[in-house]
């Protein structure tokens, strides 16, 4: 129901800068399950039948094995089964995930990309590149230490917050949460710790673990903060052990784990209200383990849960399906911080939490003007503030800077956008100052607009889930809700401040950001 960009980390993207080539554009359907291989500047199309059906993992180690290294990115069954939100996956646990783009490969029989090659990529001023890579280290430094826990170490802050989101946000709190968080990890079941490629700061998790006798091995990496919370805290499940199995089920098969996590517990809701005929129930670990692989394989339920809660809420009679444009709604509570309450709401994609502010920023960068001041809890005053850290963080995404060493760095107060812009100048050539980022970012989102208006999706649609209009029952955000007619209000004004109608960009704003072709 939107139109979408996604991210991974890991090694491919810099082994594709050295393969001879910038980007991969794929046009059409190949008749038969394929692979592209593109190695030292030469692209070929290789047949996948022996693929086909295969677990990210066996494919990347076959395509390793037949082109003498290189690397992967993969469908796993997910994206073959045409899972709507199946991800693609490289290094085995690095995910592209979210809005489906595995189902977009699976439907054009593409299985993988391969890369390779041993080229250099140009640089204006090798001098000045090395003299802001380590001044961006640097500044990264106090960020580094944070890698201990992970993204997992925010889910107990979260908890204490009463913003982490349990039972199918019914409520901010999870009793459970210290028996799955990322201390509990790092005590139990953390064997190691694995990094992107040239980042200091070394925060994915290895695990090794078993559930009901079915081992969790380390390839497939361990579980982060949005992975713990979706079958942990989402699903009342305080398992440690079956969300990290349910983390490698993902991985394997290439599903968003954000997506399947939130699918299950509306599945478990479902159940609990009598609108389908599965018994289900919350906190259940066994059945949420398997109803990961139902989901992959299309069995059952799960064939009916892979087409999205939008569909299935449709179909039963549902009003408790949280997502927003399709998209399932990631793990972060926007009663709790209502900054999110309007970029859920407005964003083209749906509701997302990586191209969005927080709110709990003590203070603001001092170049970005805002006032530090502002309670988690207001939503009136949010509009300029969500526009400028969207802009901010567009502009990274688009420069392929990961989250935890640019906008979320800040909350150790790392600030680390002089540091990146200095990066780029150094290799572009290019001047880069505060106002030219922010344009950067500013002109992203408004194509991404222009886009989903011509997929016809308007102002009516940018409204969240009826759910959020009740209270928060307990916690830190107790009695904290939001009403539809106050977002409403702040969405006219943040419409305003971007020079949107109700299907885009005016005319005017297209010329002032010199997008007057579109």
């Amino acid at each position: 129901n939107s139109v979408s960009d996604s991210y991974a980390g890991g090694f491919f993207g810099h082994e594709l800068g050295s393969s001879g080539y910038d980007g991969i554009i794929v046009r059409g359907k190949s008749d038969t399950p394929s692979y592209i291989s593109l190695t030292e500047g030469e692209g070929k199309i290789y047949s996948a039948e022996n693929l086909w059906n295969s677990s990210v993992a066996k494919t990347e180690s076959i395509l390793k094995d037949e082109h003498d290294g290189g690397r992967v990115t993969s469908i796993g069954i997910a994206g073959e089964n045409l899972v709507k939100f199946a991800c693609i996956i490289n290094d085995r646990n690095r995910a592209a995930g979210r809005p489906g783009f595995g189902a977009v490969m699976g439907s054009k029989n593409l299985k993988a990309v391969h890369v390779k090659g041993s080229y250099d990529k140009p640089i204006y001023n090798e001098e000045k590149f090395e003299e802001a890579k380590s001044e961006y280290r640097e500044e990264l430094s106090p960020r580094i230490s944070w890698g201990k826990l992970g993204a997992g170490g925010a889910l107990t802050g979260l908890n204490e917050m009463g913003a982490l989101p349990t039972k199918n946000f019914q409520e901010g709190v999870f009793d459970g949460a210290e028996k799955i968080d990322g201390k509990k990890m790092y005590d139990e079941i953390l064997t190691g710790r694995d990094t992107c490629s040239g980042c200091p700061i070394r925060c994915k998790r290895v695990v090794e673990t078993e559930f009901d006798g079915e081992k969790v091995e380390e390839k497939y990496g361990g579980p982060e903060y949005e992975t713990l919370a979706s079958f942990g805290s989402f699903c009342l499940n305080d398992d440690l052990d079956s969300i990290a199995l349910a983390d490698q089920k993902c991985n394997k098969y290439g599903l968003d784990t954000i997506s399947t996590g939130n699918s299950i517990a509306f599945a478990i809701e479902a159940s609990e209200k009598g609108l389908i005929s599965e018994d289900l129930e919350w906190g259940d670990a066994n059945q949420i383990v398997q109803l990961v692989d139902k989901i992959a394989n299309r069995e059952g339920l799960g064939d009916i849960l892979a087409e999205g809660i939008d569909k299935v809420a449709e179909e039963i009679g549902a009003d408790f399906a949280m997502h927003v444009k399709g998209q399932e709604i990631p793990m972060h509570e926007p009663r709790g911080k209502k900054a999110l309450a309007l970029s859920y709401a407005t964003s083209p994609r749906g509701a997302n939490h990586m191209e969005v502010v927080h709110d709990t920023f003590k203070k603001h960068p001092s170049e970005l003007d805002l006032k530090s001041d502002m309670s988690r809890f207001d939503l009136e005053s949010k509009a300029e503030y969500c526009k400028l850290y969207e802009d901010l963080v567009s502009f990274t995404n688009s420069v392929i800077v990961c989250a935890y060493t640019s906008w979320v760095a800040y909350f150790s107060g790392a600030y680390t956008y002089p540091h990146i812009r200095k990066t780029l100048q150094a290799v572009t050539g290019e001047d880069m100052d505060k106002e030219k980022m922010l344009k950067i970012g500013e002109r992203n989102i408004n194509l991404l607009k222009l886009l989903s208006g011509r997929e016809e999706i308007s102002r009516s649609e940018d409204k969240l889930p009826e759910r959020f209009e009740e209270n928060l029952p307990r916690g830190a955000s107790s009695g904290e809700n939001i009403p539809s007619e106050k977002l409403q209000k702040v969405i006219e004004k943040y419409y305003k401040l971007r020079g949107w109608d109700e299907y885009g960009p005016t005319k005017d704003k297209l010329e002032d950001l010199g997008m007057k072709e579109f």
